[in-house]
């Protein structure tokens, strides 16, 4: 009970600043699909569809490998690390710079290389601050961890509003003080989302000058040798994993027949499907903040506390909680997609979400899976498992999309993230088996999909659509309070075993 307290606590804790932050993160949605249509976007879906792996490129694994070394010697390897990711963060980002014009016309964006430019630079802040966003980590400072991101945030959404929901429209109706009016660019457009990510990813520089007044340049080739050993696989197992995440996104574009979807282009597609995506935020809220407490705490010195039985419980009830958001965001659909996607055309491409969003279910079982390959330094294994994963994907793809439109992209995510979950299973239980309650989350899943597919059955019946379609969702949660807990004196209690 005291781990599940323990990891609830901190899960909970860098949860407040993940959900809280992706919420109002997640307003950006709100503002982005009412200031530009699906094809305008599709330039952003596309670009942060890459710096999503150029992030991989400029961590290399180093993350994961301070968690694993940090305790031998804190303060060394945490110059050494920082110290490699600043030498290789400059280099990474020269190079964007100079090649930033050709690349985007390459990308079909002629005349954005100011956009590349910029992400380049959110690329390097992004590199620069992980590692001693890591340390805060690990030594427990979450409430400065949680400040930071939430101040940053806060600051992306306020210059959103000030660029696309202000400036935008005064720009247009030519109304309002004419200097603020001569802010805004139309030329830069959808690239002002770009913009206000560089300005609050720099604010993070404040919150955490503490951890680089007290930096001091290191370096140790033999160290480093060694450092690179381990966290290489773990960045091609990063990459794999991300290219899973988002090769649906480029290849949909690529594959989908002109016309697929009547009326709209292909740019329209990625645009609906790609802002769509985004309302599996919800599961990917939970993951983020688990792995935020999980992986420090997994990856520590050996203790009773993160035995392999305790890790199994956590995972059970990782299960649950995923469960929980799956059905009750899917259950709920109906009325989220008028909140958050605000022009209707986005709303073609909502049935890939309850899709994506038990994809990412299977994701967060395989990373709480992950922690056996990265404690027996058999990083290698984690990236067979994830190059398996995205073949899956890449294969799916390609061969369905033309068939299936962006239906395509989530079923397959779908299957690679079971695969994976399969392999990692067979793996963890060779070389560090845990007793995983495998057949309770098979049937967890199973009523998933069936209080999910009853909204559409009860959908017919003369009641209020809000009763029809969470019918499924509570009977979920009556069969969980009575299986999960026991009861005595009309007071709950976890049943553990």
């Amino acid at each position: 009970m005291s781990i599940l307290k323990k990891l609830a606590g901190e899960t909970l804790s860098y949860g407040f600043s993940t959900i809280l932050g992706r919420s109002l993160n997640f307003l950006l949605v709100f503002i982005h699909t009412a200031a530009f249509m699906p094809a305008a976007l599709g330039v952003n879906v596309k670009l942060y569809g890459y710096v999503a792996i150029a992030n991989i490129i400029y961590t290399y694994g180093m993350e994961t490998a301070y968690f694993r070394y940090a305790k031998e010697a804190p303060e060394r390897y945490y110059n050494l690390i920082l110290t490699a990711i600043i030498l290789t963060s400059g280099l990474f980002t020269l190079g964007l710079f100079v090649f930033a014009d050709p690349l985007m016309a390459q990308l079909g964006y002629e005349g954005k290389g100011q956009f590349m430019r910029w992400l380049a630079l959110i690329l390097a802040i992004d590199a620069v601050t992980a590692i001693p966003f890591a340390r805060l980590r690990l030594e427990r400072k979450i409430q400065l961890f949680v400040k930071a991101k939430i101040v940053s945030i806060l600051l992306n959404v306020g210059l959103n509003l000030f660029f696309l929901a202000l400036l935008k429209p005064m720009q247009e109706g030519h109304w309002g003080p004419i200097f603020l009016q001569n802010l805004y660019f139309p030329s830069i457009g959808a690239g002002y989302i770009f913009l206000a990510n560089l300005l609050s990813n720099a604010s993070l520089f404040y919150w955490l000058r503490s951890s680089f007044t007290d930096f001091k340049w290191t370096w140790d080739s033999a160290e480093m040798k060694k450092l690179w050993v381990y966290s290489f696989p773990i960045m091609f197992m990063s990459l794999a994993a991300m290219f899973n995440l988002m090769f649906d996104r480029l290849l949909l574009e690529e594959f989908l027949p002109e016309g697929f979807y009547p009326g709209r282009s292909s740019e329209d597609a990625l645009g609906i499907y790609g802002n769509c995506y985004k309302l599996s935020v919800f599961m990917s809220l939970a993951i983020q903040a688990f792995k935020y407490a999980a992986e420090p705490f997994f990856l520590g010195s050996k203790s009773a506390e993160n035995s392999p039985s305790n890790l199994a419980l956590v995972s059970h009830w990782f299960v649950i909680v995923c469960l929980i958001l799956w059905v009750g965001v899917s259950s709920n659909l109906f009325w989220i997609q008028g909140l958050f996607l605000r022009q209707s055309i986005y709303w073609e491409g909502i049935g890939v979400v309850p899709v994506l969003l038990l994809a990412n279910l299977f994701l967060g079982v395989y990373y709480t899976q992950s922690v056996w390959f990265k404690k027996t330094n058999k990083t290698y294994m984690g990236t067979v498992i994830t190059v398996t994963g995205l073949a899956v994907t890449l294969i799916g793809n390609v061969i369905f999309i033309p068939i299936y439109g962006y239906m395509a992209c989530a079923y397959s995510f779908l299957t690679s993230a079971i695969v994976m979950t399969l392999l990692c299973y067979v793996g963890g239980q060779k070389y560090d088996p845990a007793p995983y309650r495998w057949m309770a989350a098979i049937v967890y899943i199973g009523l998933g999909v069936i209080a999910i597919q009853s909204g559409s059955i009860l959908a017919s019946l003369q009641i209020p659509l809000f009763i029809s379609q969470n019918i499924g969702f509570i009977c979920i949660l009556v069969y969980i309070l009575l299986k999960e807990f026991s009861w005595k004196n009309g007071k709950p209690s976890l049943t553990l075993k």
